[in-house]
């Protein structure tokens, strides 16, 4: 396996992209976290449109919906590739080891999801990391191709699969519509409805078994649904990242042109379709099916741009800023991104869900991204300290301690 990356060497750029894209996807998550699930998709079916609201609405949609997930999964494969490399160093099975740590990642998940909050990525990253390793021997720029046509296929198959939803809205307007397809139309946007939110709200400030029941009771597939819709774009994102591991672009180790390059035309020719798109969804009233398309599938070519040009852009702050104390603080969080992610999670439902202070639906869009800062200072603040006295997050720990099968060192020793 060609490589750039040395086995067991820790890489400030990778570390600090990382923590990147974790605090980012706080940013993402926050609606989600606070509000009925539509209100991402759409501030008129929750969260409002009043002038801030509508901002903080159009600012998450351009430059954050998508984009950290998609970074998140660029490192995803670039830390499968070094944990390879790691296991052919010292003489392990490569498979044996990536496949134990996609076990213990995929029950991660399924507790994450199930227990703490419906959001989980954990379990989808482990099925899909589970085929991106059949690709690790790939050189990257095959690696590369395949990503970009994989993704591609993804894109069209899931704007003819959503954008039925847009037929079906046109024929259940038409004036002599069907019974049958005014039916069918009613019942899709039946979850859209004021009462549909009403009841997710009151579910979620009720009891914490009334939630865990009720994923057990009617949401138990979701885990295995997610991965069909998203493997299109997750997959290759994480043979993206793989190949920029190998070429060593997520290492700092390109040209500072190229990472100018990319950052720039990559996000503001991302960031100007996005905007376009928010734009048509604010013309057609914020249609919820228009909504729905342009968010999720109608989106895709330039999410992968932004999440591409974010990489790159992240990369210039580190390679400027390597030696700053914030620096080493965003990259310390995203050392411990596992357990930050999964932190977040449950200071977040512990805030906005009923068996905790219950704000769930009663906090304003834009007025969320304070938890946002509060949070992100959270990870900055303790991240660091803690890796300065033990080798992993506790959560690394645990999900490093379970693959191996034995309990791993914690503590870092002093020097004498």
């Amino acid at each position: 396996m060609a490589t750039t990356a040395p086995a067991n060497q820790r890489f400030l750029e990778l570390d600090a992209l990382r923590g990147f894209a974790v605090m980012g996807i706080l940013a993402m998550n926050i609606v989600a976290f606070a509000m009925p699930e539509m209100a991402y998709m759409s501030p008129a079916i929750y969260g409002g449109t009043d002038a801030p609201d509508l901002i903080a609405w159009i600012t998450s949609f351009i430059l954050v919906d998508g984009k950290m997930r998609g970074l998140f999964s660029l490192l995803f494969g670039a830390s499968m590739m070094l944990i390879i490399a790691s296991a052919e160093a010292k003489g392990r099975s490569p498979a044996k080891t990536h496949y134990g740590r996609m076990f213990w990642l995929a029950l991660f998940g399924l507790f994450h999801f199930f227990f703490i909050w419906w959001g989980d990525i954990l379990f989808l990253y482990a099925l899909i990391g589970s085929i991106a390793f059949l690709f690790r021997n790939m050189q990257s720029g095959k690696l590369i191709k395949w990503a970009i046509g994989i993704y591609m296929v993804g894109f069209v198959l899931l704007s003819l699969g959503i954008g039925t939803m847009i037929f079906l809205q046109m024929a259940a307007s038409a004036p002599d519509a069907p019974q049958a397809v005014v039916t069918e139309y009613n019942n899709m946007i039946a979850e859209w409805s004021p009462a549909a939110t009403a009841k997710e709200v009151a579910l979620h400030t009720g009891s914490y078994m009334d939630i865990v029941s009720k994923k057990f009771a009617e949401d138990w597939y979701v885990p295995l649904v997610n991965p069909l819709m998203l493997i299109f774009e997750t997959l290759p994102l994480m043979m993206i990242g793989m190949a920029c591991l190998k070429n060593g672009f997520l290492l700092g180790q390109a040209e500072q042109a190229l990472y100018r390059k990319w950052a720039l035309w990559s996000l503001v020719l991302g960031g100007l379709i996005y905007a376009a798109l928010g734009y048509f969804i604010y013309i057609n009233g914020f249609d919820s099916v228009i909504a729905l398309n342009a968010s999720i599938a109608w989106s895709m070519p330039p999410r992968l741009l932004m999440t591409i040009g974010y990489a790159a852009f992240f990369m210039l702050l580190v390679k400027k800023y390597a030696r700053s104390a914030l620096m080493r603080r965003v990259a310390a969080a995203g050392r411990a991104a596992f357990t930050n992610y999964l932190g977040t999670s449950i200071v977040m439902t512990f805030i906005f869900y009923g068996w905790g202070l219950g704000l769930y639906g009663s906090v304003g869009r834009w007025e969320l991204y304070l938890f946002v800062v509060g949070m992100w200072a959270l990870m900055l603040l303790w991240s660091k300290p803690w890796l300065e006295n033990f080798r992993y997050g506790p959560l690394e720990w645990l999900w490093r301690s379970l693959a191996r099968g034995s309990f791993q060192p914690m503590r870092i020793e002093a020097k004498a």
